[in-house]
């Protein structure tokens, strides 16, 4: 039986009417989801706001209310708990029913721009490979050990975290890797939960639509450190400007990593080719068959955690030596033709640079590199420009077209990504609006050598339109047409 004053430890509690000696079913912040005995908590959103469902709430079995501000009209038996923010409640609430599980298990937070993914699913790869159970909460997929569930954010809301975490605590995971987006933190998603170690990765041109500017968007990432106990590390990259900012206010143990910098983890880059990479860690040698300078910094951030985390550093080698890539990092293929083509999650500038880097490092450049990139609708509109002229000064040719348009006109979002192309790269460029055609077209302008990057959606096996996600599948697709092109 869940009483629920007990849920509330922690919850900053302004106004109570009514008992909260009451046994509860369950918390829901989605008036739908609600049966007899639950508590409904009234959430603003940036859609819709909870407090407009509290009488629907009430309607289907709802005994208590958590809300900002209690209604004018309050239903007789109803206990209203008015708290100064739902969200932070709300996690400290989902904390409290599922019992503290991120206490029971050893759980990591990676944070920065580009890279969580691909270093939380790897730590996940290589804990799992080491021998234990472990959990992975990523914008792919949820893992519980190895039962793996649909992810439909970045970072989770907190009821869905805690519950997930509860279930790797019963099946006996020790670890869990967690995506931390700033998304995630601004709305509190992570309050109440206890990490033993927290990531930064690196810090560009992202999320300015959500985040006022730049500034609050670090600022943001920064309190995720702010936030760790003492007990635990915070890992940063000192290569990225803003790497020791993250550091500044946290009790945590400061560690630092990086590729051109004095740091605890350091890395030199002796190899790299489309087979790999052959780095030195720290003095010793290991090859990996992940690709590029980016993958070099993910893989030294996930060498640092896991030393941390107690694994011993020749140990820790030996597995970063047989990790995969990630779906849609990097994922490539090579034609009979002898067409490589690279599908990458690359949605930001900087990640797209990054990329096209990567390409540069590892090409003998007597072949065309063709680039097929969009950008997101309802999105920061500011890096549409800047990612166009990134693609084109990078490729010999370029085609743009759409990413997930969702309620924009796709024609309106790629007008202005050409309006970032230079003068002089106007005749590297095309604009097909249908992505489908735009990765055939691609395909039949490649020659044997050549290289195509489809750049956007990566791992994404759908395609938003007008509210509705269609089956869209990069690498499928591009496949497909090499094929075709193979008969």
């Amino acid at each position: 039986m869940i009483i629920l004053k007990d849920i509330l430890y922690k919850v900053a509690i302004e106004v109570v009417k009514g008992s909260t000696e009451m046994s509860i079913n369950k918390i829901e912040f989605d008036s739908r989801k609600i049966v007899e005995n639950d508590v409904f908590v009234a959430i603003r959103g940036t859609v819709s706001n909870g407090h407009d469902f509290i009488e629907k709430a009430i309607n289907l079995g709802a005994v208590a209310i958590v809300c900002d501000e209690i209604p004018s009209v309050v239903v007789t038996g109803i206990t209203y708990i008015q708290v100064k923010d739902t969200n932070a409640a709300l996690a400290f609430m989902s904390t409290n029913y599922y019992d503290n599980p991120s206490t029971k298990l050893k759980l990591v937070g990676i944070t920065g721009t580009n890279g969580k993914t691909t270093i939380a699913s790897l730590l996940y790869q290589l804990f799992k490979k080491a021998g234990y159970k472990v959990g992975l909460l990523s914008t792919v997929k949820i893992m519980v050990d190895d039962v793996e569930h649909k992810a439909t954010h970045t970072t989770p809301d907190s009821l869905t975290i805690n519950y997930y975490l509860n279930e790797m605590v019963e099946i006996g995971c020790e670890y869990c890797f967690m995506e931390v987006s700033s998304h995630g933190v601004h709305q509190k998603r992570t309050e109440g939960l206890e990490f033993a170690g927290g990531v930064f990765t690196n810090l560009s041109h992202d999320h300015l639509d959500y985040h006022e500017t730049f500034a609050e968007y670090r600022d943001v990432k920064k309190s995720f450190f702010d936030h760790l106990p003492k007990s635990a590390f915070a890992l940063t990259n000192i290569d990225d400007k803003n790497g020791l900012v993250m550091l500044q206010n946290t009790l945590a143990k400061k560690l630092t990593y990086a590729l051109k910098s004095y740091a605890e983890y350091k890395a030199v880059i002796l190899e790299n080719q489309l087979g790999g990479l052959l780095l030195k860690i720290n003095g010793n040698e290991v090859w990996v068959r992940l690709i590029g300078t980016f993958n070099a910094y993910n893989l030294l951030a996930i060498y640092g955690t896991a030393v941390e985390l107690g694994i011993e550093p020749i140990e820790v080698l030996r597995l970063l030596s047989e990790l995969e890539s990630v779906s849609g990092r990097f994922q490539f293929i090579i034609s009979t033709a002898k067409i490589t083509a690279i599908v990458d999650y690359a949605h930001t500038p900087d990640a797209l640079e990054n990329v096209l880097k990567t390409i540069d490092d590892i090409r003998t450049k007597n072949e065309q590199l063709i680039t097929v990139v969009g950008c997101g609708g309802d999105r920061d509109t500011t890096k549409r420009p800047i990612m166009a002229n990134i693609a084109t000064a990078m490729s010999d040719k370029v085609i743009l077209t759409s990413d997930n348009p969702r309620s924009e006109n796709p024609e309106t979002i790629i007008a202005q990504m050409e309006a970032g192309v230079e003068p002089q790269n106007f005749k590297k460029s095309l604009s097909i609006v249908d992505r489908r055609q735009a990765i055939k077209t691609a395909c039949q302008l490649a020659n044997p050598n050549d290289i195509i990057l489809i750049a956007g959606k990566g791992h994404e096996t759908y395609q938003e339109i007008q509210g509705v996600r269609h089956d869209f599948d990069d690498m499928k697709i591009v496949k497909e047409y090499l094929e075709q092109l193979n008969k």
